[in-house]
């Protein structure tokens, strides 16, 4: 077997010709490290896919009942040894039209819904779509990282919260939550009566030394939850609408049996051709982007201790996201503004994710060696032409 070589990007040149929201949001002067959004060329298998699909004038009205089921649980099986029984597969459109619309029949209006700051900041608004509160339950942060704070989320599962949000892995700190630490939020639910909803769109993005764990595969989560998934993360394919809801119980399938059939024909069919070529034959395309993400965020780690050591961070075990603590520097509770306008580079507002974010900035590290590297190259412009407060 050969040398597996990174995906390819193209060049910036190139890439400010897409037309998604990551390349249109800002004016051209501006280097975009911003939404979750890959600059890597697509999967062969995805891409072939797609163009086949053109070709026979395939744009009908989509369907998840046409083989997405069986390739997900093929794919989970070979990738993490989960074992998913297809007919307990549900497509959604997304996944925050899957935790909307989870909400709406686990929770009912002025609930609580607990889940861990910093955290996705779309978690705040799916919350209030449902007129549900967030029970905000900060991570824990060492030397050793970021982790779960079990003690904390007790005492607010002792207050009565109708949901648990899971985001595993964890946006935007890169947590990939260990089996013990998910034994015991499963252990804590069941005590204090609370359901599960897992966001685990980060899943399949998890560097070597660390292991995805599907919280559907710990003893005892299937009787109170649902895993809400999708392809669109690990291969690129947001723009096309197709995601799932897995459970793994009949008292839960019941319940998401409730949410209404018109959900179901929104998924993109697009969506689901992609997807299906994505788990069935993309496995080889995403362990190159693994690769080439490992040494972005290797990159990244250089860059900054030599050129912006005040800079601190826990690199990511999964995900392409990095979670940057800028205080040192002095540039305030927002540093995505002063490195917008004096660097004219784009990076996420730490404020967002909630709790915790003043200070932070989330970067992007999906795109090129070349990219990256100009990135922190205005970072440090940016960082000189403001004078440092105490």
């Amino acid at each position: 077997m050969g040398e597996i070589v990174e995906v390819h990007v193209d060049p910036l040149e190139v890439l400010r010709t897409r037309l998604s929201s990551k390349w249109r949001t800002y004016p051209v002067d501006v280097l975009p490290l911003t939404v979750a959004e890959m600059d890597f060329s697509l999967a062969p298998s995805v891409a072939d896919a797609l163009r086949a699909a053109v070709d026979r004038s395939d744009t009908g009205y989509g369907t998840s009942a046409s083989g997405l089921q069986e390739a997900l649980a093929g794919f989970a099986l070979r990738r993490w040894g989960w074992t998913i029984d297809p007919g307990s597969v549900t497509g959604v459109t997304d996944v925050a039209t899957g935790v909307v619309e989870l909400f709406r029949v686990l929770s009912s209006p002025g609930d609580a819904v607990v889940c861990n700051t910093p955290v996705y900041h779309p978690f705040f608004d799916w919350v209030e779509d449902v007129g549900a509160r967030v029970h905000g339950v900060p991570l824990v942060h060492d030397e050793a990282g970021w982790r779960l704070d079990l003690e904390r989320l007790e005492a607010a599962f002792r207050t009565g919260p109708a949901v648990y949000l899971l985001c595993n892995p964890h946006n935007p700190v890169g947590r990939a939550h260990r089996p013990d630490e998910l034994a015991e939020v499963v252990r804590l639910a069941h005590r204090y009566g609370v359901k599960i909803i897992s966001d685990e769109i980060h899943g399949p993005i998890a560097y070597g030394e660390t292991e995805f764990t599907p919280l559907l595969t710990i003893e005892g989560a299937s009787e109170i939850t649902a895993c809400v998934f999708s392809a669109s993360k690990a291969w690129n394919l947001a723009a096309l609408r197709c995601a799932v809801i897995i459970t793994a119980d009949a008292g839960m399938a019941e319940l998401v049996a409730r949410i209404p059939r018109d959900v179901r024909w929104r998924t993109g069919h697009f969506g689901v051709i992609a997807a299906i070529a994505a788990f069935e034959h993309g496995e080889e395309w995403l362990d190159r982007a693994l690769l080439t993400l490992d040494r972005r965020r290797a990159q990244l780690g250089a860059l900054l201790a030599e050129q912006l050591p005040e800079v601190a961070w826990s690199p990511p075990e999964a995900t392409y996201l990095a979670w940057l603590n800028c205080r040192a520097l002095g540039l305030g509770e927002e540093p995505r503004d002063v490195f917008l306008e004096h660097g004219r580079v784009a990076l996420e507002s730490g404020p967002r994710f909630g709790p915790g974010g003043a200070g932070y900035v989330r970067l992007n590290f999906a795109t090129s060696a070349e990219v990256l590297e100009e990135a922190v190259r205005r970072m440090v412009r940016a960082r000189g032409r403001v004078r440092i407060r105490d």
